[in-house]
């Protein structure tokens, strides 16, 4: 038993998981958060805390008591060490969006060959979760400004 553990502790060590370099999953994304627009309309995202390589999140946007779009989502660290956004809308099949850049309280992600979106960026302002998706040249965007849950949003 002893040299099993051993043996996971060097494996772990040696990962491209624990390289120093590695971008950090975004923490200061975790929480309830809630978007209440004119009409009727609302959006909702939850994310995670960052724990074992992964943050699992969840949204889900509508109109008054009728919901229009729900969806899976995670933040990974892969093998290699790199981050991705995967999606599953409505939990259809996953896309995947590597890592595209990243700074202080802020992350982005791209896919070129997705129909749409092809980018999805995430930054916070204040006490505010700010996200975006559009086309690879910033065409088509939609954005999001959410407020922690319970809040007013």
């Amino acid at each position: 038993m002893r040299i099993m553990i051993l043996g996971l502790a060097a494996l772990l060590a040696a990962s491209p998981l624990a390289a120093a370099d590695s971008p950090e999953l975004p923490g200061w994304m975790e929480g309830a958060w809630e978007q209440t627009a004119s009409e009727g309309r609302w959006a909702d995202e939850y994310w995670t805390p960052p724990r074992g390589g992964i943050m699992v999140g969840a949204a889900r946007i509508g109109k008054g008591d009728a919901l229009g779009v729900f969806e899976h989502t995670r933040i990974v660290r892969k093998p290699d060490g790199t981050l991705a956004f995967v999606a599953q809308p409505f939990g259809g099949p996953a896309a995947e969006f590597p890592m595209a850049a990243a700074g202080e309280r802020m992350i982005e992600f791209a896919n070129p060959a997705h129909d749409y979106p092809q980018r999805i960026r995430y930054w916070r302002e204040g006490n505010r979760l700010k996200a975006r998706i559009s086309l690879m040249d910033g065409s088509k965007a939609e954005d999001w400004d959410y407020g922690r849950m319970g809040s007013g949003g």
